[in-house]
């Protein structure tokens, strides 16, 4: 019978919820208490440094006004008084050579780092490592740093103490969570008992009903109570978490897909350089290949995230007295240029006292994207038209080429997130613009449609109303 009771108890929903209080507070609690640790860490840490810097500037000052030989004695009277294995401090050549230094027979495993003193060199701002001894549990702080244009100080601190303090710490917290957790888990099983309550009673009802006491009603109204409406909400809440998840899941494939050949660029950029280089100017080139190829991947992601902030409406659009006969204009005279490089005739028809009301950034940004795609794809001697008419209250822009177009196949995938058809794989480009595109027009309650064929040129048509949706 007792076996039974607690079988009853564990999948009784007060006990879940109980669980799922006392997991949430445990994990919110690590969470925490990692985000403190590191900051305690970076404190001591930046702790440490200035105690170092400190060392570094009163041994400059002692160096301008005694000499070198004041220094040497210094370092020498420094690492006594504060303990051989407490600190250590180095004299180096710009070559990286030791000419003097404190008693370092406790520090004898500790070389001087090539690699900082080259970035010291080549950037002159002091360089901080954090290293660790072998058969040893404490870390040592070492910084690198000019004394003079021809003098470098290695200086070095053991951070024990502070390895002890984080020790210390640490216990403090397993032993309070321990307690808190027995705590969390009590507060939560009362709770739980009174977030269910109304549930209880409701199934005390139905048992009473079935087991004869006709006379007992369940107390469900005809409108529906809290729990049939607290079911509809969740049922909502579960769609519209699954709607989200399957749009997270296929950016998700897409991302994983697009950011891979740059992020293998950049990798192999990188390892080539460091393999073969020899100069600063490969690894200049390097370092600049590695910042355009980010800059792409920048680009793409500030995309995606104004593409899903804009269909999910998490940016209110700016209402404002758009004139779009002046917009047009302008974009075409922008992309002049670039249609007169690709020898592509760009014409703009639009009549004078176009408006409505819109974020006049967004609507450029879509012009602007319908024109690039139009230009970049239509070969030499074609043509671009821009054309504007108003019908039923509604703005209607035209953008038609003469260009490569679109096959029956992909048509109904342009506008889809990092779609790219067969043709448009040897341009530029990530997959995203008519994305854009179309999520900026259905903001603005309309939307773009196109019409191809292939060899023939392409139409993409989109309609604007001429007053915003109003703001639910």
């Amino acid at each position: 019978m007792s076996s039974r009771k607690r079988i009853n108890l564990r999948n009784t929903l007060a006990f879940r919820l109980t669980l799922w209080y006392a997991g949430i507070f445990t994990v919110s609690s690590c969470v925490a208490f990692l985000l403190f640790y590191k900051l305690i860490t970076s404190l001591i840490r930046d702790r440490t440094d200035q105690e170092l810097l400190g060392q570094v500037r009163r041994f400059s000052t002692l160096l301008g006004e005694e000499g070198i030989g004041a220094v040497k004695d210094a370092a020498v009277i420094e690492a006594q008084a504060a303990g051989v294995k407490k600190v250590f401090f180095r004299l180096l050549s710009l070559d990286g050579q030791a000419f003097s230094s404190s008693n370092i027979a406790y520090w004898k495993d500790i070389d001087v780092n090539e690699t900082a003193i080259k970035g010291l060199l080549r950037s002159g701002s002091p360089v901080f490592q954090t290293i660790a001894i072998r058969g040893r549990q404490e870390e040592v702080r070492i910084l690198y740093a000019f004394l003079s244009p021809r003098i470098i100080l290695q200086v070095g601190e053991a951070m024990e103490s502070y390895s002890r303090f984080l020790d210390a710490f640490k216990g403090i917290f397993i032993t309070t969570m321990t307690f808190l957790i027995f705590v969390a888990a009590g507060v939560g099983w009362f709770m739980a008992r009174r977030a269910v309550s109304g549930v209880e009673a409701v199934t005390r009802t139905a048992q009473k009903i079935s087991g004869g006491t006709l006379e007992e009603r369940v107390p469900v109204k005809a409108r529906g109570d809290e729990i049939d409406q607290l079911a509809t909400t969740f049922n909502q809440m579960l769609d519209r978490i699954q709607t989200l998840l399957t749009e997270i899941k296929e950016m998700s494939d897409n991302i994983a897909h697009d950011l891979r050949s740059p992020i293998t660029r950049i990798r192999g950029i990188a390892e080539i350089t460091l393999t073969t280089g020899k100069s600063l100017n490969e690894y200049e080139a390097m370092a600049a290949s590695t910042i355009e190829e980010c800059d792409r991947l920048l680009d793409m992601i500030n995309t995606m995230l104004m593409i899903s902030k804009t269909e999910a409406g998490v940016d209110n659009l700016a209402r404002e007295e758009i004139d779009l006969t002046g917009v047009i204009r302008e974009a075409c005279e922008l992309f002049e240029p670039t249609a007169e490089d690709s020898r592509v005739t760009l014409s703009c028809h639009v009549p004078d006292g176009m408006s409505l009301v819109g974020d006049t950034r967004m609507i450029q940004r879509m012009l602007s994207n319908l024109l690039d795609n139009a230009i970049k794809y239509t070969q030499l001697g074609g043509g671009v038209t821009v054309s504007v008419s108003e019908k039923n209250h509604q703005i209607i822009v035209s953008v038609k080429d003469t260009g490569i177009g679109i096959s029956p196949g992909d048509l109904p995938h342009i506008f889809e997130r990092f779609y790219r058809c067969d043709q448009s794989r040897s341009q530029t480009g990530i997959g995203l613009g008519l994305s854009l595109a179309r999520a900026i027009a259905r903001a603005h309650g309309g939307d773009i449609t196109a019409t191809s064929s292939p060899n023939q040129g392409s139409t993409f048509v989109v309609t604007l109303e001429k007053s915003l949706p109003s703001e639910s």
